[in-house]
């Protein structure tokens, strides 16, 4: 299971039962948006060691293994490697293309012989995966249908004292004034409830789907696990943005201009075609106004 992305804020698309995700087929997609996030995950890292060094266990540098549950194509698993210089990081992830691109990657940052790679499926397939000390795992959890059991079984993969932390929720991510001076305003609110609407239904659709309230906190207190502590952290790429940011943003609306087009009307699908079209000056690579706006929040707890 890769990282959830979300079809209109720039994430994974779904297929036509909202459950089935062909990771590989977006592995570009998804490793240009975790290069642009970096600046937000390098937030959280520094953050997950200012945690472990409250003077308990051996702190952030007596740190030997962390698991990056849900890796991708492994921008996250090479910068959480610099993060804890001393352990072995391993991503795994169920999609074998999208862990060959982790592996290239980690070669490629001098970090092979720290980083390696284990093919499974989240939660079943962890069983031979053994602990770590520290366990991320950003946007999978919600792809489980019981997301309390889903945090218990990354909790039972703590070595004592580890950190588990969980990239869950925030503010969906904006890219757009109100008023685009074409269509009419407030399309990315619009674009939002799509999204909320696909989410819901996504949810829904997953076996063993548990309907409950989504209270991180809670889920990792009721795993056994102590001191909970959440922060959210912003990525502001103001205006105006670059060749890479703004390919990421045309890729993301076209995404929502198809994956959720029964819930747009014919004026929003008619401003998403012309914001997603590189021939269309009022298009996204012509915007002088077009920037990155996002919050993602981070759950973290400690095992006993």
């Amino acid at each position: 299971m890769s990282p959830h992305e979300h079809p209109v804020t720039g994430h994974h698309p779904a297929s036509h039962d909202n459950t089935s995700m062909d990771w590989a087929l977006l592995a570009s997609h998804l490793e240009e948006e975790a290069e642009l996030y970096t600046p937000l995950y390098e937030q959280a890292a520094a953050w997950l060691r200012e945690l472990l060094s409250d003077g308990t266990g051996a702190g952030p540098d007596g740190v030997r293994r962390v698991l990056d549950i849900g890796s991708g194509p492994g921008v996250v698993s090479a910068l959480l490697a610099r993060a804890f210089p001393a352990a072995e990081v391993v991503a795994v992830d169920g999609s074998a293309e999208l862990l060959e691109r982790a592996r290239a990657r980690a070669d490629g940052l001098g970090l092979g012989e720290r980083v390696r790679t284990h093919l499974a499926d989240f939660p079943d397939g962890l069983d031979a995966l053994g602990g770590g000390d520290v366990i991320w795992s950003s946007k999978v959890l919600h792809h489980i249908g019981d997301q309390r059991q889903a945090v218990a079984t990354l909790a039972g993969h703590l070595r004592p004292g580890g950190l588990l932390a969980v990239c869950e929720g925030g503010l969906p991510a904006r890219y757009l004034p109100r008023d685009l001076g074409i269509g009419r305003p407030g399309l990315q609110s619009r674009i939002d409830a799509a999204a909320d609407e696909w989410f819901s239904a996504m949810r829904e659709a997953l076996p063993g789907f548990v309907h409950e309230t989504e209270d991180w906190p809670a889920f990792l207190a009721d795993a056994g696990l102590r001191t909970p502590s959440t922060r959210s952290f912003l990525l502001d790429l103001p205006a105006p943005l670059s060749a890479d940011a703004c390919a990421w943003v045309v890729a993301t609306l076209s995404r929502a201009a198809e994956k959720c087009a029964e819930r747009f009307d014919e004026e929003d699908r008619t401003t998403l075609a012309r914001l997603t079209d590189p021939e269309d000056a009022a298009g996204i690579s012509h915007r002088p106004d077009a920037f990155l706006l996002s919050v993602q929040t981070v759950h973290t707890a400690r095992a006993q």
